[in-house]
């Protein structure tokens, strides 16, 4: 549509305050260019009873293993790219208008999005969980030796080991495009073994977050379910603790120090605990409770398809129930997502010269526990997405 769209006699959400008000919001292109009342457009959508707020940012998600996971060896390599084509137009339609994907997807799933020629959400890459030999990036089985499902000249190599090895590992990923460096630096909750192991040396650590640094201000993210690994990251600069199932006050105490986020990813451990070991739910809110106390900054993240993508905003609900509140929920998937990915200058809120990603609930309220029910309309670019 050209011209100037209105979206008027709606409530719109300050992600920052938590505060609901009146007003229109006027979009022009892929930008909001008004939010104020009275305001006038070309053509004109009634949001009356509803409520405004931004798209939301899914900061750990991944597009691509939905249907590798249930089936590694069966599959043709194709399957992998285009099986991200659904749970992008899934998750585009839910509201969610920017991912960070943890591992799966090649710049090839990033360009389709930017130039059109599929539907989803802006997306950033990491490309491979990088690790060191015996790391849960280094798939290899006693029968068969080395196993790398994901082998490809678009996805290298995510191997290393010592100081040296980890920047060539880091110079790999940015050359095949990666926004983002993964690592893993505990074993896998899904696994459920080396929860608590510290795969890096601090020395290992602190060379990719140099060398990420140096190419270009990227970060790195790191998977780490327990204390000490999430510790040690936080202490070399890390971007982001992934999930961190089990911390504890020394490690929120550095996480705060250093400005390190936490994506706890609750879905996790909270849609079904029973599916996850014994005393990890209670571990994980508890290690939600002691980050909060400590003002570590939290952004939202899934894990998806470790719970279905239809779930996503479910991630929300958690984060409420753990200590957030509603207020804080959409904070962490607006405007704080938005700022730990570097992009708040950009989008995360509802204000003039942000990008237009939008979503229209029903009802006023900042009630949580049931989104995706209550979803309208969602605009992404300024454009309104099919639902």
């Amino acid at each position: 549509m050209s011209g100037r769209l209105v979206l008027r006699h709606g409530s719109v959400l300050d992600v920052s305050s938590g505060d609901v008000h009146r007003a229109d919001v006027v979009v022009e292109g892929d930008r909001i260019v008004g939010v104020g009342t009275g305001l006038d457009g070309d053509a004109a959508i009634d949001c009356e009873g509803g409520l405004l707020v931004p798209g939301f940012i899914d900061c750990h998600t991944h597009l691509c293993i939905a249907q590798t996971r249930i089936d590694p060896f069966g599959l043709p390599r194709s399957v992998r790219p285009l099986s991200a084509v659904p749970v992008l137009r899934t998750l585009l339609s839910l509201g969610v208008t920017t991912v960070r994907d943890a591992w799966g997807a090649d710049a090839g799933v990033r360009m389709a999005v930017e130039k059109g020629w599929i539907d989803g959400p802006q997306v950033l890459l990491s490309l491979r969980q990088v690790g060191t030999t015996g790391g849960i990036g280094d798939l290899w089985a006693p029968r068969t030796g080395p196993v790398d499902f994901f082998e490809d000249p678009s996805l290298p190599d995510p191997i290393f080991n010592g100081a040296d090895e980890a920047r060539a590992v880091v110079r790999r990923m940015v050359r095949a495009g990666a926004d983002w460096i993964k690592v893993t630096v505990t074993g896998s909750l899904a696994i459920g073994k080396g929860l608590t192991d510290l795969e890096l040396t601090e020395d290992e650590m602190t060379a990719l977050v140099e060398e990420a640094q140096r190419r270009g201000g990227r970060r790195v993210m790191v998977h780490a379910h327990a204390a000490r690994a999430a510790e040690l990251a936080a202490r070399a600069g890390a971007g982001s603790i992934e999930h961190g199932t089990y911390l504890d006050e020394a490690a929120v105490e550095a996480m705060a120090e250093h400005g390190t986020w936490y994506v706890p990813t609750l879905s996790v451990t909270q849609s079904e605990p029973t599916a996850t070991p014994e005393g990890a739910a209670e571990a994980h809110l508890e290690s939600m409770r002691l980050a909060i106390a400590a003002g570590v900054r939290i952004a939202m993240g899934t894990d998806n398809p470790v719970r279905p993508h239809t779930e996503v905003l479910w991630e929300l609900r958690h984060l409420a129930a753990a200590g957030l509140g509603d207020a804080g929920a959409l904070r962490a998937a607006t405007i704080d997502a938005a700022t730990l990915l570097g992009l708040a200058d950009d989008r995360g809120e509802i204000a003039v010269g942000k990008r237009a990603d939008l979503v229209l609930l029903q009802g006023v309220d900042l009630d949580c526990s049931s989104l995706s029910t209550r979803i309208q309309r969602v605009f992404h670019n300024g454009v309104e997405v099919g639902r």
